[in-house]
């Protein structure tokens, strides 16, 4: 099974193309064969993290060429961990697409799942590729995937989208230019060996520059505050099942990268003391999550009060890397995982409000505890865990992050994570008290509401469940996976 981290992606591209060739004859077939992809992709990845615990990273390389010559790709605790969390999201989310594309969007469904389908294999081509032009390209793939499934919405969700390409397409360019700056100084493009030769070179002003692009480069993709300006629109007006995918797995993977460079690359000690570019992110990371709680908690639309608590919660993560010691980056790690849940759960459940209601604002969910109480009872469960109340998984991230404040000496980083909870809990307990303290008016369409179907209630469910059960096992995840991958770089 030496072919294991090659067989993710490829998977995933065959499936694109399969179920768009298919789709064109029967549509009906279009849906199977994406879940089919999808599940090998998943079973691949979970195989494939399992010989990474047991046995150390598992290395392929396309066509019998070793690195640096070759294309590497990489199967290690990192990059297992990353692509069996975005698989399984993927496969909840594309199980509780089909009743709400058929809703919203029936005769686009052929593009949507071959284009959900190329976007999933570029996401894990950045995740698994060694090589840092390789990863360019997926980037690529992936951003030009997810234009085109989010352009697919309301009549405000193609304009939305064209500030999402315009930045996007910036961040693009510039880890382009920080790759190519990095390959006149080494000479090479592969991560391990760009890495072995970095440190004689540390003082060249190349390196700088290409340290400098590369970080934009990335904070323009996992829309760190305050380059998130196209994130809340899109969020806002696009499909409610494509952003229940791409919400809890796209900013992630650009901040894997950013990880990645720090624990695989480049040294900690190059990006904390001689460029100190975590500092800057920690900043950046630390206003952005008050700001960002603050402008969720002034919305009305529940889509959009999520989207802006989504660049508090990238900014979490942030702060992780700013921090760039063992516990920050241990709990920006397990804020990928646990907003992963979180975030997913919470746009699946504004989907399903909008399958039986048709309502986004806030303001008219009065009494859908009532009326929709397992999709309630989800939304509750993610609501604490988002807020940090134990033993919900969000808690834990929290905690660790503030125990790397700590041990950095950075106590108003502390307060910025303890106070942004109390953030947290206005905007979210304000949504609880009116879904179950407030009776709706006798006409309003809340009366005859009632959970979607099972086909989309099922991963509600599957998350919420999951929300509790990696609050419980969390100490299990961080000795297995986290802690190798932190103890490689600290």
């Amino acid at each position: 099974m030496a072919q294991l981290p090659a067989i993710i992606p490829v998977s995933l591209l065959l499936s694109a193309f399969v179920a768009f060739l298919v789709g064109t004859f029967r549509r009906s077939l279009v849906y199977p064969i994406t879940l089919l992809g999808i599940v090998t992709a998943l079973v691949a990845a979970v195989i494939g993290l399992i010989r990474v615990l047991q046995d150390g990273a598992q290395h392929y390389y396309f066509g019998g060429w070793p690195p640096p010559l070759g294309i590497e790709y990489v199967l290690d605790h990192l990059s297992g961990f990353m692509a069996v969390l975005v698989m399984f999201i993927a496969l909840l989310s594309v199980i509780y697409s089909r009743r709400s594309f058929l809703q919203e969007v029936p005769e686009k469904i052929v593009p949507l799942y071959s284009l959900i389908s190329l976007m999933l294999a570029g996401l894990t081509g950045i995740i698994l590729t060694g090589d840092l032009f390789n990863l360019y390209v997926f980037l690529e793939i992936a951003s030009l995937a997810a234009y085109a499934v989010m352009a697919i919405g309301n009549d405000k969700a193609p304009v939305a989208v064209i500030r999402y390409i315009i930045m996007g397409t910036i961040g693009a360019c510039f880890y382009l230019l920080g790759v190519g700056f990095i390959y006149f100084a080494t000479g090479s493009l592969n991560m391990g060996d760009v890495a072995r030769i970095l440190p004689s070179i540390y003082g060249s002003r190349l390196i700088v520059v290409a340290v400098t692009f590369i970080v934009i480069g990335m904070a323009l993709k996992m829309a760190l505050f305050p380059l998130h300006i196209w994130l809340p629109d899109v969020y806002t007006y696009s499909p409610s099942a494509v952003i229940a995918l791409i919400a809890p797995i796209m900013t992630k993977v650009g901040a894997y990268v950013l990880i990645r460079m720090l624990v695989s690359v480049f040294l900690p000690n190059y990006l904390t003391s001689v460029l100190p570019v975590t500092l800057i992110i920690g900043w950046l990371a630390a206003v952005g999550i008050v700001a960002m709680s603050v402008m969720a908690i002034a919305q009305k639309d529940f889509r959009r009060m999520l989207a802006y608590s989504s660049v508090a919660q990238i900014c979490y993560v942030a702060l992780g890397i700013g921090l760039a010691n063992s516990f920050g980056l241990i709990g920006a790690l397990l804020h990928v995982l646990n907003h992963a849940f979180m975030k997913c759960c919470l746009f699946q459940i504004s989907g399903g409000v909008r399958y039986r209601t048709g309502l986004w604002q806030i303001p008219q969910f009065a009494g859908l505890g009532r009326h929709m109480r397992w999709t309630m009872g989800a939304f509750t469960v993610a609501a604490i865990s988002m807020v940090g109340i134990p033993p919900a998984c969000g808690f834990f991230s929290k905690w660790y992050l503030v125990l790397g404040c700590i041990d950095a000496g950075n106590w108003v980083f502390a307060v910025v994570v303890v106070a942004s909870s109390l953030l947290n809990a206005v905007y979210f307990f304000r949504v609880l008290e009116k879904v179950y303290m407030v009776s709706p008016n006798n006409d309003s369409i809340v009366t005859t509401a009632s959970d979607p179907p099972g086909e989309m209630l099922a991963p509600m469910l599957i998350l919420a469940s999951g929300i509790i059960i990696l609050g419980v096992v969390n100490a299990v995840i961080v000795a297995q996976i986290l802690e190798p991958v932190v103890f490689s770089a600290f």
